[in-house]
């Protein structure tokens, strides 16, 4: 394991760093893993709001919780996977992710119970001040501030306090249990009870076969339907090449080889909408074998991919359905009852636990502040750049992946990017990049082109997108991949500035100077790579 910091760069009590990672998720190890390797001698720390890391693979507990991607391309490139499992459990994932981070030596590089309330960049230092709110092991709350010259939030893209929780006439008559996925009681018995799932997206799918085996009955009442994907839970390509290469060599083919058939459908899907759409609908009526309304049921209004997909591993979906212990209903909602749900058509549903699966809440930053010299931004009236930065707000970069792959592969290209810009700057003498449009660029299109709900409620939260690169949010690892790993750091749009006129404390200084001064020998190289 390189060992390239000492402890005493990262203590505790270290209060101005070069980078600080916020989140310790699947995003922040990547990043963490990146500036280890391509930035030696980088101080930098993990903020982590939660008592414990894995973001989304901590956070959410409910039954059957699972990938939506396969895991030779959701897990790290520089960590195969090594289960058989390509739809691993969430368990499974929360372990790996503890595993890496250990492995990669992060432990005492995470702070815990560290929330970012706000962030300020001052030019005149070239630094972020962040406002923290602390938790403590024994409840204890206070407040600090760290300064950094590069800001990496890697804190997901939705708000982890609360999910999309819409309300209903009625609510509270109900005589049994309603629960949102996002906060799933440990001790929630829904052993031999009704239960009724609203919602249509990747989790209600999820949760339906998942309590279809110990609930007396499972319905998933959607408002419209899906186009639900069923694939096999492990790669038998994978298997037969561990058996045959080294587990290294076998894992980057498997890789290259999902990332090939995952985009090769997309593009599909896109260019032959109506011939895609008659396949998948075709595959989910043969195996639904009757026990579902094709036409109602399993035919969405849309066309794939204007929504992502949701899958069925070994369509385990569809065996519950057919077992006679689930089903579909399409209807909406005029009223919560004492026993359960009226429909508008006039039919009830009833229920002894209903499970409001209404999606997330869509918030970038982790809901932290932005200010640039006084300003406050508004990400919203910001333009991408390369899907990682943001027009006019300096030296911070985010992590967002892919909405029709594997969130990790857009993660890691992020993550070494970030890296050429931290090594282009050492190299250069600059400490200020910041992607500006230029004379006759602008951004009016939406970032993310999916017509889902959690998408269409965030157009006031998410930026603009341009018409072309720089400033286009491509939804293609190959294209990315080829425009962040050989493309020109210094691509015109991204300016390189020395603006700092103040300095911040002596010892900080100190600290920094000789960090960059042990770096000098490798900065160029590694600027390159």
């Amino acid at each position: 394991m390189q060992t390239d910091t000492t402890a005493a760069d990262i203590a505790s009590d270290s209060t101005d760093l070069d980078v600080i990672v916020v989140g310790a998720g699947l995003s922040g190890i990547a990043a963490a893993h990146y500036l280890r390797e391509r930035c030696p001698g980088t101080r930098f720390v993990m903020l982590e709001a939660r008592a414990s890391l894995g973001g989304t693979w901590d956070l959410f507990r409910y039954p059957g919780v699972r990938s939506d991607s396969d895991m030779f391309t959701l897990g790290f490139s520089f960590r195969p996977w090594a289960s058989e499992q390509a739809i691993a459990d969430g368990g499974e994932i929360l372990d790996y992710l503890r595993d890496t981070a250990h492995a990669e030596g992060l432990d005492d590089r995470i702070r815990y119970g560290h929330k970012v309330r706000e962030a300020r960049w001052d030019s005149s230092i070239a630094r972020w001040t962040l406002d923290i709110e602390r938790t403590h092991a024994d409840g204890h709350r206070d407040t600090q501030s760290l300064t950094c010259r590069f800001l990496f939030m890697c804190s997901g893209y939705y708000a982890y306090e609360a999910g999309h929780a819409p309300t209903w006439p009625g609510m509270e008559t109900f005589g049994g249990t309603v629960v949102h996925p996002q906060h799933w009681p440990a001790d929630l018995d829904y052993r031999d009870k009704r239960v009724v799932i609203i919602g249509s997206g990747a989790t209600a799918v999820t949760l339906l076969p998942s309590m279809a085996a110990t609930a007396a009955h499972v319905t998933m009442l959607q408002r419209s339907p899906s186009y639900i994907l069923s694939m096999p839970q492990r790669d038998s390509i994978a298997q037969r090449l561990r058996a045959w290469l080294p587990a290294g060599v076998a894992h980057r083919i498997v890789r290259m080889k999902n990332v090939l058939i995952t985009l090769g459908f997309y593009t599909a899907a896109r260019r032959w909408p109506q011939a895609i759409r008659r396949v998948l609908i075709r595959r989910a009526a043969q195996q639904a074998q009757g026990h579902a309304d094709v036409a109602c049921d399993l035919t969405p209004r849309y066309n794939p991919w204007d929504q992502r997909l949701c899958l069925a591993p070994n369509g385990d979906i569809f065996k519950a359905l057919r077992g006679g212990r689930a089903a579909i209903v399409t209807d909406e909602i005029a009223s919560f009852t004492p026993g359960g749900l009226a429909l508008k058509s006039g039919k009830t549903l009833d229920a002894d636990v209903i499970v409001t699966a209404t999606g997330l809440r869509v918030q970038l930053m982790g809901g932290a502040r932005l200010r640039v010299d006084g300003k406050p931004v508004v990400l919203a009236e910001s333009v991408a750049y390369k899907g990682m930065m943001y027009s006019d707000v300096p030296n911070l970069a985010s992590i967002f992946g892919y909405t029709n792959a594997s969130w990790t592969l857009k993660a890691e290209l992020i993550a070494q990017y970030v890296c050429r810009l931290i090594n282009h700057m050492n190299a250069h003498g600059a400490d200020t990049c910041v992607p500006r449009l230029r004379d006759g660029e602008h951004g009016d299109l939406p970032a993310i082109g999916l017509t889902s709900g959690y998408i269409q409620r965030a157009a006031g939260v998410l930026p603009k997108q341009g018409g072309r690169k720089p400033w286009v949010f491509y939804q293609s690892y190959l294209r990315d991949w080829r425009l962040m790993r050989w493309g020109s750091v210094d691509d015109g749009a991204m300016r390189f500035e020395r603006r700092a006129t103040r300095s911040v404390a002596p010892d900080a200084d100190a600290a920094t100077n000789a960090t960059n001064a042990a770096n000098a020998t490798n900065v160029v190289a590694a600027a390159t790579q």
